[in-house]
């Protein structure tokens, strides 16, 4: 590259950019006042750069020291190259050092990742290829009335997949219909390469994108790589020659300006967040960062006709935001929750910028199917839209990023009655290739009290196992255990002091306010394995002590830290933390070591997987909510079926539990080989038994093994 030699490298680069803005008017360059156009760039033209430190910048993006020939990517390759810097902001220390750093959003996050094609194909085909079916194409066709959006367009990886979707359709639609119709006029769509192929001309490729083609994103940096992702990608496959052609053609530059399609601003906090503050008193990086942004300026035609017709992408998780911000989502969503999570709130925003029957697809984590503080957008989901498709990803989907499953889901504004859903659990990328679809009725998600997207892998399996049975909730109490430090709690209030130094707890049984307690990782299926003993000072002084009526008698414990149910009954009377439930059987019908063989069962770790999809997922954590959804086969003493079924899953039961006393108290390492066979057949006659109870056949058995 000539630049690398000689000096006023600058300059010269500048001469360069300056010639690139006069011929694409890409908007990436600008640097004469142009109607309809922001203010001119006078920084660019003015900067001074070392050309040492340009020369080492340009030998780095060549060969030999480069390992890429950026000049034959693709569009969608470089975004990736760029997204790994759009979390990267880079400061400078103390002794004027420049350093590269997460932004603080990002780290709060975990990352930046972006998006694998797969993902992107299969939203963008069940979006945007819905939208087409039966349209025509040109400019008058149905398709250019389409407006398409990426709230939060990274670095436009979304925005390009459903862009190149658009021009292959066109494409294929023009030459169906006659190529030869196309290539002629003053506007023509369609010309012949020197290979013979057809080609979507230059003017047509930036009509599609101008007018269907929409992002907002929070980072200006993010801004510009997508503006520059989709430029690239209008200009993919063509030469100078071609490119000379068209400009002698159609009379204009090449590119076009994007500023009206690629905006930078905050899509979830608008200008109503300033309402009641006084301006003065907000400092400018604050403006900066909140940047609210208001739709119904920014693109008024779209708004005022009603909203977008597809909503697509993979919305922040965990967005980093101040009080301010929290207490304006807080009146302004109604999805928002206890520790809301912000793409949440996307899923809410993007529903209220479709136009009727409009459709949104995100890929998210699974955590909103399920769990607890994800009610209200479940609850809006399944109240104002019809659910048309949901992938649970049980897998990594993003090689770096620690959310446990993923989610892709497919939603059409507007509930239609007796909608049926479509639904696929995926294990791994292979399964993308051959999708199979079970259907379930969203009138079931409706009718569940916390509006739970329960998605089980075989619904004639589920609905068998809760038809035969009573919820755990209605056999039990579930009590957390003691939580024994707070400060500000307790009689009298705890101090700073007491909370860091524990001052209620003791290695040793001091008097009879002492007692002796379990935490989380003291227990596991049919086994009470303290790590060491400790006490506990019991008594009102404690942040939260609870009754300790549950603690002195007889109950089954089980570990609330685990991605799958860990259950044993305590015969001791322990006390426990709150990283324990107590429970405690309520009705006489039924025994506590019954109920223990079905809640350890591999039938009950694969119906709570399915309840919570949480396998796998570091700091899981068992939810009172649904702990007592678990269901228990239901027995009925007058019959002697039933009675023999309970007695002989007490007595099982009973042998395993004096099984693992065995072979935790014994130190000889053939003897434990011993006993841990024992202990493995002994569950497995347990699982056996409870499949029985179930009325399971061989087959439902066959999925339910593959899945616990």
């Amino acid at each position: 590259m000539a630049l690398k030699n000689g000096t006023n490298i600058y300059r010269r680069l500048f001469e360069l950019f300056d010639k690139a803005d006069a011929k694409y008017n890409s908007g990436l360059f600008h640097f004469r006042p142009e109607k309809d156009r922001r203010h001119a760039d006078s920084l660019t033209p003015d900067l001074s750069i070392d050309d040492a430190a340009l020369k080492d910048i340009f030998k780095n993006l060549y060969y030999p020291d480069s390992p890429y020939e950026f000049s034959v990517l693709p569009a969608d390759i470089l975004g990736q190259v760029y997204e790994k810097f759009l979390g990267k902001v880079i400061c400078l220390t103390p002794s004027h050092q420049a350093k590269i750093e997460e932004k603080i959003e990002v780290r709060k996050a975990g990352g930046v990742y972006y998006t694998p094609t797969y993902i992107v194909d299969y939203i963008v085909k069940n979006t945007v290829g819905k939208l087409v079916e039966g349209k025509k194409p040109g400019p008058r066709g149905g398709v250019s009335h389409l407006r398409i959006l990426d709230p939060a367009c990274g670095s436009g990886s979304f925005l390009i997949g459903a862009y190149q979707f658009l021009l292959d359709w066109h494409l294929n639609e023009y030459v169906a219909d006659g190529p030869e119709k196309w290539d002629r006029g003053k506007t023509p769509r369609l010309y012949r390469t020197g290979r013979g192929d057809w080609r979507l001309t230059t003017d047509e490729r930036k009509r599609i994108l101008l007018n269907n083609i929409f992002g907002v994103d929070i980072d200006p940096q993010a801004v510009e790589v997508t503006k520059l992702s989709l430029l690239l990608k209008v200009l993919e496959g063509e030469d100078e020659q071609s490119i000379g052609k068209q400009m002698l053609l159609f009379q204009e530059r090449v590119l076009p300006d994007l500023e009206r399609n690629i905006k930078c601003g905050n899509s979830l906090i608008g200008p109503d967040f300033y309402a009641n503050r006084q301006m003065t008193l907000m400092d400018d990086e604050e403006m900066y960062r909140v940047n609210a942004f208001d739709w119904h300026a920014e693109f008024p035609d779209i708004m005022n006709a009603g909203g977008f017709d597809a909503v697509v992408g993979n919305p922040p998780y965990g967005a980093f935001l101040s009080k301010e911000e929290i207490l304006y989502l807080e009146k302004k969503y109604n999805s928002y929750e206890y520790q809301v999570n912000s793409f949440v709130l996307f899923i809410e925003k993007g529903q209220k910028l479709l136009s009727q029957h409009g459709l949104i697809s995100y890929i998210t984590p699974a955590v909103f199917l399920t769990q607890h503080y994800f009610k209200n957008i479940r609850k809006i989901v399944a109240q104002e839209c019809s659910i048309e498709k949901i992938l649970l990803l049980k897998y990594k989907v993003f090689k770096d990023a620690d959310i446990g499953d993923g989610c892709v889901f497919v939603l059409k504004k507007g509930f239609a009655a007796n909608n049926i859903l479509e639904f696929a659990i995926l294990k791994n990328r292979i399964d993308f290739k051959e999708l199979a679809y079970s259907k379930i009725d969203q009138k079931k998600f409706i009718e569940n009290e916390r509006f739970g997207f329960n998605l089980p892998l075989n619904n004639d399996v589920f609905d068998k196992i809760y038809n035969k049975s009573e919820l755990l909730g209605n056999l039990a109490e579930c009590v957390m255990g003691i939580k024994p430090y707070q400060g500000g709690k307790g009689k009298p209030k705890q101090t700073k002091e007491t909370v860091i130094n524990r001052l209620f707890d003791s290695s040793a049984k001091r008097d009879q306010d002492y007692k002796q307690y379990l935490i989380g990782k003291d227990i596991d299926r049919y086994l009470i394995n303290p790590v060491e003993k400790r006490f506990i000072k019991y008594g009102i002084w404690l942040a939260e002590p609870r009754n300790a009526a549950p603690f002195e008698e007889t109950k089954i414990i089980l570990r609330q830290t685990s991605d799958r149910i860990r259950a044993v009954l305590d015969e001791e009377k322990f006390y426990n933390l709150n990283n324990i439930y107590n429970i405690k059987v309520t009705n006489s019908t039924y025994s506590q070591k019954y109920l223990l063989g079905i809640i350890n069962s591999k039938l009950m770790v694969y119906v709570y997987q399915q309840i919570v999809p949480e396998k796998g997922r570091t700091f899981a954590e068992i939810k009172k909510v649904n702990l007592v959804k678990l269901p228990i086969r239901k027995i009925d003493l007058r019959k002697s079926e039933d009675v023999f079924f309970h007695e002989k899953l007490i007595e099982i039961v009973t042998f395993i539990l004096n099984l693992y006393k065995k072979y935790n108290a014994s130190n000889s390492p053939q003897e434990k080989i011993i006993f841990k066979r024992q202990i493995e057949a002994t569950d497995k006659q347990i699982d056996q038994l409870v499949y029985q109870l179930y009325g399971l056949t061989d087959e439902e058995i066959r999925i339910v093994e593959s899945e616990a």
